[in-house]
């Protein structure tokens, strides 16, 4: 069946609007609104939003990965999809944890923005010109020990809330920098509060960052070959190698582990960084695969080979913190 008429038959079949589950946060909508609008516009499909407040936009006083990881964010999406109040949610993909709840998939995953950490400061142009012991917000351990292992003199502070939110606090004067998503900062038009860029090679991404997860039931069949034209490989390929280290190494939000992949060509390069949890000061340790991906089980396997480098490095005295 051609294209064209598969797209039609698998919409004839879905005559009800499908509904979005997503956070209510001005990114979380920004990225829901971007995908309803999408779907709109290539496939025709009548779409709405079911906005919801998860456990981790809720607590705000402690760090993530004292009351149970970034799978916060997306327990509410997940259980509006079981009982069928939405059929498709949309997540940063860095948000997802590794292994999905069994019945749940991820449908596809869009181009990735920016998936750089950015600097933000309302007095100073980067890291280097930070003072002696100046205030840094972060609540993500990867970027704590990655902060660290460039200035150890810094004061790392823990930030957490909304995009908004977090910059309000440093507008309040309660930091001298914050670091943030540069693709949440682009993605809302506050490009120019990002007063640089950190290098991935010494500030590595998290996995998935800057890249979109949508996720649906398992047997939503339908909807799942709707949204499987939608995926951009390239992307995909990349954060399945990203997401492959954590997965090997059991990785959870309480975990400082860092991974980003690079094309260059038909081969895909793979950093990874991994520090310690309880030690944060610690010499991070570092690894960099590179080879030719061309499907899903490649990508997997370049994860897996980047994860059992770590190890031999070291690793395992590491992750007894996370």
């Amino acid at each position: 069946m051609p294209a064209p008429v598969m797209r039609l038959a698998i919409i004839a079949g879905m005559s009800a609007p499908t509904i979005i589950a997503t956070r209510e946060s001005r990114l979380a909508l920004w990225q829901a609104e971007h995908v309803r609008d999408t779907l709109v516009a290539r496939f025709g499909l009548a779409v709405e939003l079911l906005g919801m407040t998860t456990r981790g936009d809720q607590i705000l006083d402690r760090a993530l990965s004292k009351v149970g990881g970034k799978g916060l964010f997306v327990k509410e999406l997940e259980t509006a999809l079981a009982e069928d109040r939405a059929q498709l949610a949309v997540h940063s993909l860095k948000d997802v944890p590794m292994d999905l709840p069994p019945g749940f998939v991820l449908a596809a995953i869009w181009e990735r923005e920016d998936p750089r950490d950015a600097f933000v400061s309302n007095r100073y142009a980067g890291l280097a010109e930070l003072p002696h012991g100046a205030i840094v917000g972060t609540s993500s351990l990867r970027r704590v020990v990655q902060l660290l292992a460039q200035r150890p003199d810094l004061r790392i502070e823990p930030l957490r809330g909304n995009l908004d939110t977090r910059l309000r606090k440093l507008d309040e004067g309660g930091f001298d920098a914050i670091v943030l998503a540069a693709a949440g900062l682009k993605r809302l038009g506050l490009a120019a509060r990002i007063r640089s860029v950190f290098d991935p090679e010494t500030m590595t991404p998290a996995a998935g960052q800057g890249a979109l997860g949508l996720e649906v039931r398992e047997d939503a069949h339908a909807l799942r070959e709707l949204l499987a034209q939608t995926l951009h490989r390239p992307t995909f390929l990349a954060c399945h190698a990203e997401r492959a280290v954590s997965r090997a190494l059991g990785g959870s939000c309480s975990m400082p582990l860092a991974a980003h992949a690079v094309w260059e060509g038909d081969m895909l390069r793979l950093d990874a960084a991994l520090g310690d949890a309880a030690e944060v000061a610690r010499p991070l340790l570092r690894t960099r695969q590179r080879t030719a991906v061309a499907d899903e089980a490649a990508a997997r396997a370049l994860g897996e080979q980047a994860a059992a480098q770590l190890r031999r490095a070291g690793a395992g005295s590491y992750l007894p913190a996370a």
